[in-house]
């Protein structure tokens, strides 16, 4: 295993004082704590806005941090949930008096650590609300779909109408709109390493593909063997958009991100490609987004999002942001 590192066993921690160090205008990161907040908070009467996870993922969810996005990212060590103590001090810390959301990824530790933490900080008299988001159309039963890539939507939506001084009730609204409308899969060609660990997280043949793979390594839903991109772009494609229940003249909004390891080259080649096909459904790709959202360590792939929009998600959507993570190409 070769990676840029000092101590495996620190990478998550190293890295998120990076990330904070490069960002000093915008971010801040509580002492002694795994929890990046934006250097304004709390924001008295905007509804605080959290989310968390595994490191790993940079930019996720550090670097979502900041106006118009996150108040509050809460990380755990690589692929690991975060801590519920660091998710009550980050509930704490961006309460401004007009109630908290969580935005939870649909994984059991998440869930878990993330709605045991809602409860304790109720329990201090912090009005506290959630969403889960569970976009991976890779997994058949709709109560245990992942969150992916749709995740990065929420956070941009819903942080975009908190920062209007919404109501918690119509920020989670928001959310729940987002996720209602948006859907994932993707392929990896090759694994990812966990700096802990040292080995590939699955193994797979230079003439193969994963199909449906999830964020932390794990392997797809089923191998096949190698395909061209516009290939790849029609099988993704065509599992997304059946999902959507979405009409002929819809607009969305298309995010093609690689999993760490994959060129920028190639993320281009596969939106030409996933373009024509959505474009072929009828659909119109209103902004596209194309860049590293939550990718895995250096695994080799591409992930597909698509995220059917109204006027108000549209809206919401294209407003600025300070998040120094978050980057458009339209």
């Amino acid at each position: 295993m070769k990676k840029i590192l000092n101590d495996p066993k620190k990478a998550a921690e190293e890295a998120m004082d990076g990330i904070v160090l490069s960002q000093s205008q915008v971010l801040r990161r509580i002492p002694g704590r795994r929890i990046v907040v934006r250097k304004s908070s709390p924001v008295i009467g905007k509804v605080g806005l959290i989310c968390g996870g595994g490191s790993g993922h940079e930019p996720a969810h550090s670097g979502y941090v900041g106006k118009g996005m996150l108040d509050a990212a809460v990380m755990g060590d690589v692929f690991t949930s975060p801590a519920p103590g660091d998710i009550i001090t980050a509930i704490e810390s961006v309460n401004g008096g007009a109630g908290v959301l969580l935005i939870i990824w649909n994984y059991t530790g998440d869930v878990m650590n993330f709605t045991f933490a809602e409860e304790a900080a109720r329990e201090k008299g912090i009005v506290t609300d959630h969403v889960i988001v569970n976009d991976d159309v890779a997994i058949k039963d709709t109560r245990k779909r992942r969150g992916v890539g749709g995740t990065i939507f929420v956070q941009k939506i819903a942080g975009a109408k908190a920062e209007q001084k919404a109501s918690l009730e119509e920020v989670k609204r928001v959310a729940q709109s987002v996720i209602r409308n948006c859907k994932s899969m993707g392929i990896a060609l090759t694994p990812c390493i966990v700096p802990a660990v040292g080995k590939p997280t699955f193994t797979i043949s230079e003439d193969e593909v994963e199909l449906g793979i999830g964020i932390h390594g794990e392997p797809g839903v089923q191998k096949a063997k190698m395909m061209r991109s516009e290939e790849i772009a029609a099988f993704l494609v065509n599992n997304i958009i059946p999902e959507l229940d979405a009409s002929q003249g819809d607009q969305v909004a298309v995010m093609v991100q690689g999993m760490g390891g994959t060129s920028n080259m190639e993320k281009f080649i596969f939106f030409k490609d996933a373009y024509d096909q959505i474009t072929k459904h009828g659909l119109n790709v209103r902004s596209s987004f194309i860049g590293e959202y939550t990718p895995s360590m250096e695994m080799g792939g591409i992930h597909l999002t698509v995220l059917k929009l109204d006027s108000e998600l549209r809206a919401l959507l294209e407003e600025a942001t300070e998040a120094p993570g978050w980057h458009v190409w339209s």
